[in-house]
């Protein structure tokens, strides 16, 4: 036979280790992976010069904004900057406008995004105001539910403990997950109000509203849920020590729990925050040092299972208003992450296996993609190449995000992505983006 590519010289990350190999596509998948005299005839061979091969990497949690979050971000530049970060598939959150919570609005979503991304995109839902729409809705295809403690968003009343009970009971035997954003609500609200009305509006009110109590209650909380009805919860961005150890706590009394952390609250303190200003402002917030420690300890003992960057862009205005309460949190991540993880493993704090479990393995293997999360033949050819020794500074205003500022702007890293191919086909090439829109594929749960 003629395959469609072969990738020649290549080191890969194949069952823990990493070897000197070629890889053959073809149709989307990898058909071959041996040594170079054992490959097939083919109609493209690429020489990769000694580059790492990764599993393409997966980001769990993601704002691709689109529709009537345009001017912030759409599904285009959204996935240009996933390809240009590495990042071959994106799990897109639902807090759109409109919010993605009914198979009309799934649908829609997902219309719009076929003609314009350039990675793999599978879609959230928030939870609709007719539970009995849930079904339908997976059935539409998305690929778990997301439920936001700290506001009002979807159709569920997260003020309700019976209303949550019973929809995770419905999410359980659906088998499908259910990502929880994990603040609570009623004591955020008392604590902003009462700073509001003080006059207080600055960063440290901030810090102040969504302290760490903020997210050990709400873990808590859904914890007891979680036990009660057995359904899949995945906490994301875990940020808190007391947080993460309940998490702990309740993985090792057998609660189906999972749980992320992101690259801003392993690499940035509260001393950073407040040096950058509202540009790294997000929730939840950026914490004390002592935090930072026990979320790295907790990457080494595999407590935390993913890693996901929550890129959440906004318009430059929003991030720089001059009440703390009317900035729009978050911040764009996608073209920093795996830099900022592989400086990790050139200066031995992370491995390539960290990597590997934190962005390939453990994602697919909790969202339950299909043919992704390692490299062995039969799978989706989507990979991730990096050179692990190019040395460069983030530089914001080159990002493919319309989001051109960063808090890690400026900021020296090693270790770059410099090809992502999904399924077999080359979208980024030394950062520009070489594919057309509408290459990558709409990810529906099975």
């Amino acid at each position: 036979m003629i395959a469609d590519l072969i990738l020649s010289n290549a080191k890969a990350y194949i069952d823990n280790e990493i070897v000197d190999c070629s890889l053959a596509i073809n149709q989307g998948k990898i058909f071959k992976i041996a040594r170079e005299a054992n490959m097939p005839k083919a109609e493209t061979k690429t020489d990769l010069k000694n580059l790492l091969v990764l599993p393409g990497l997966i980001d769990v949690h993601v704002h691709l904004r689109d529709e009537g979050k345009a001017d912030k971000e759409d599904f285009y530049s959204g996935t240009a900057a996933a390809a240009a970060g590495g990042i071959t598939t994106v799990l897109d959150m639902p807090n759109n406008k409109p919010v993605t919570m009914s198979v009309e609005a799934l649908r829609r979503r997902m219309k719009i995004a076929e003609r314009k991304i350039l990675v793999n995109v599978g879609f959230y839902s928030e939870f609709p105001k007719n539970m009995k729409e849930t079904e339908e809705i997976i059935r539409e295809g998305a690929v778990a539910f997301k439920l936001f403690m700290d506001e009002q968003i979807g159709g569920l009343n997260i003020d309700d403990d019976h209303a949550l009970l019973e929809a995770f009971k419905i999410v359980s035997k659906l088998k499908v997950s259910v990502a929880v954003h994990a603040e609570d609500k009623t004591t955020l609200k008392k604590v902003e109000d009462e700073l509001k009305r003080n006059n207080c509006n600055d960063v440290e009110a901030f810090l102040k509203a969504h302290s760490e109590n903020i997210e050990v209650t709400a873990v808590k909380r859904l914890l007891k849920i979680a036990e009660q009805t057995k359904v899949q919860v995945h906490f994301c961005h875990i940020s808190t020590e007391n947080g993460l150890k309940a998490i702990i706590d309740g993985k090792k009394s057998g609660i189906k729990i999972t749980c992320e952390t992101t690259p801003h609250h392993l690499f940035l303190s509260v001393d950073g925050l407040r040096r950058i200003g509202t540009l790294a402002l997000t929730t939840p917030p950026i914490r004390e040092k002592h935090h930072i420690t026990a979320l790295w300890n907790g990457i080494k003992n595999s407590w935390i299972d993913i890693l996901a960057s929550d890129h959440a862009p906004h318009t430059l205005g929003e991030k720089k208003a001059k009440s703390v309460w009317d900035v729009k949190v978050g911040v764009p991540g996608l073209e920093t992450t795996l830099p900022l993880l592989l400086t990790k493993v050139k200066h031995g704090r992370l491995s390539i296996t960290d990597v590997v479990r934190l962005m390939s393995k453990n994602p697919a293997e909790v969202f339950r993609l299909k043919g992704t999360g390692c490299l062995k033949e039969g799978n989706n050819a989507d990979l991730t190449v990096v050179d692990l020794d190019r040395k460069y500074k983030i530089d914001a205003s080159k990002f493919h995000s319309k989001a051109k500022y960063s808090p890690f702007d400026g900021l020296s890293v090693e270790g770059k992505p410099v090809k992502t191919f999904v399924d077999g086909r080359l979208i980024m090439d030394e950062g520009e983006i070489v594919a057309e829109a509408g290459s990558g594929e709409i990810i529906r749960r099975e």
